[in-house]
């Protein structure tokens, strides 16, 4: 089987169960399909890919956090502007560690945090769970088409030529 074909097959069946387990636990569905999507754009693949996506998805949190806990400090809303710079550059500026080296990864972590407005608390979880998600659509969708082709491969040899 095409593994996009296969990686869409399974990508559809886990995304329903994640909108349902998502709901059940108290978990943002969308932050989810955030951390899904941070694995399936990450340039890393496997465990690795998993990991960094994990990683900055987690500092994104974080750094919105800084933004949100320093701008609420002070009146003048031309501080939330100056820190949104500063912290803009720090997200950036960490990816010379290669477990940070994934900027869109962070933003989506932040971005996450502003919509849900500060709630790391259920932001976070529903991120990770949701990377884990996107892991098990593709390692999934591969295993599927790998072992369909397997099958297909050995039925074919199988079987007797009529020539």
């Amino acid at each position: 089987m095409n593994p996009l074909i296969a990686i869409s097959l399974t990508t559809g069946v886990l995304s329903g169960l994640w909108g349902w387990l998502s709901i059940s636990l108290g978990l943002l569905s969308w932050a989810g399909f955030l951390g899904c999507t941070s694995f399936f754009a990450s340039p890393s693949d496997g465990p690795k890919g998993l990991a960094k996506s994990m990683m900055t998805n987690l500092s994104g949190v974080a750094w919105a956090l800084v933004i949100i806990k320093s701008s609420s400090m002070f009146d003048a809303e031309i501080v939330g502007y100056i820190m949104t710079a500063i912290v803009s550059f720090m997200m950036c500026i960490q990816a010379k560690r290669s477990w940070l080296a994934y900027i869109p990864g962070t933003f989506i972590g932040a971005c996450a945090t502003f919509a849900a407005n500060g709630d790391w608390q259920i932001v976070a979880p529903s991120l990770m769970l949701g990377g884990l998600f996107g892991f098990s659509m593709k390692s999934s969708g591969l295993w599927l088409s790998a072992m369909l082709s397997n099958a297909n491969t050995a039925s074919t040899v199988s079987e007797p030529s009529n020539s």
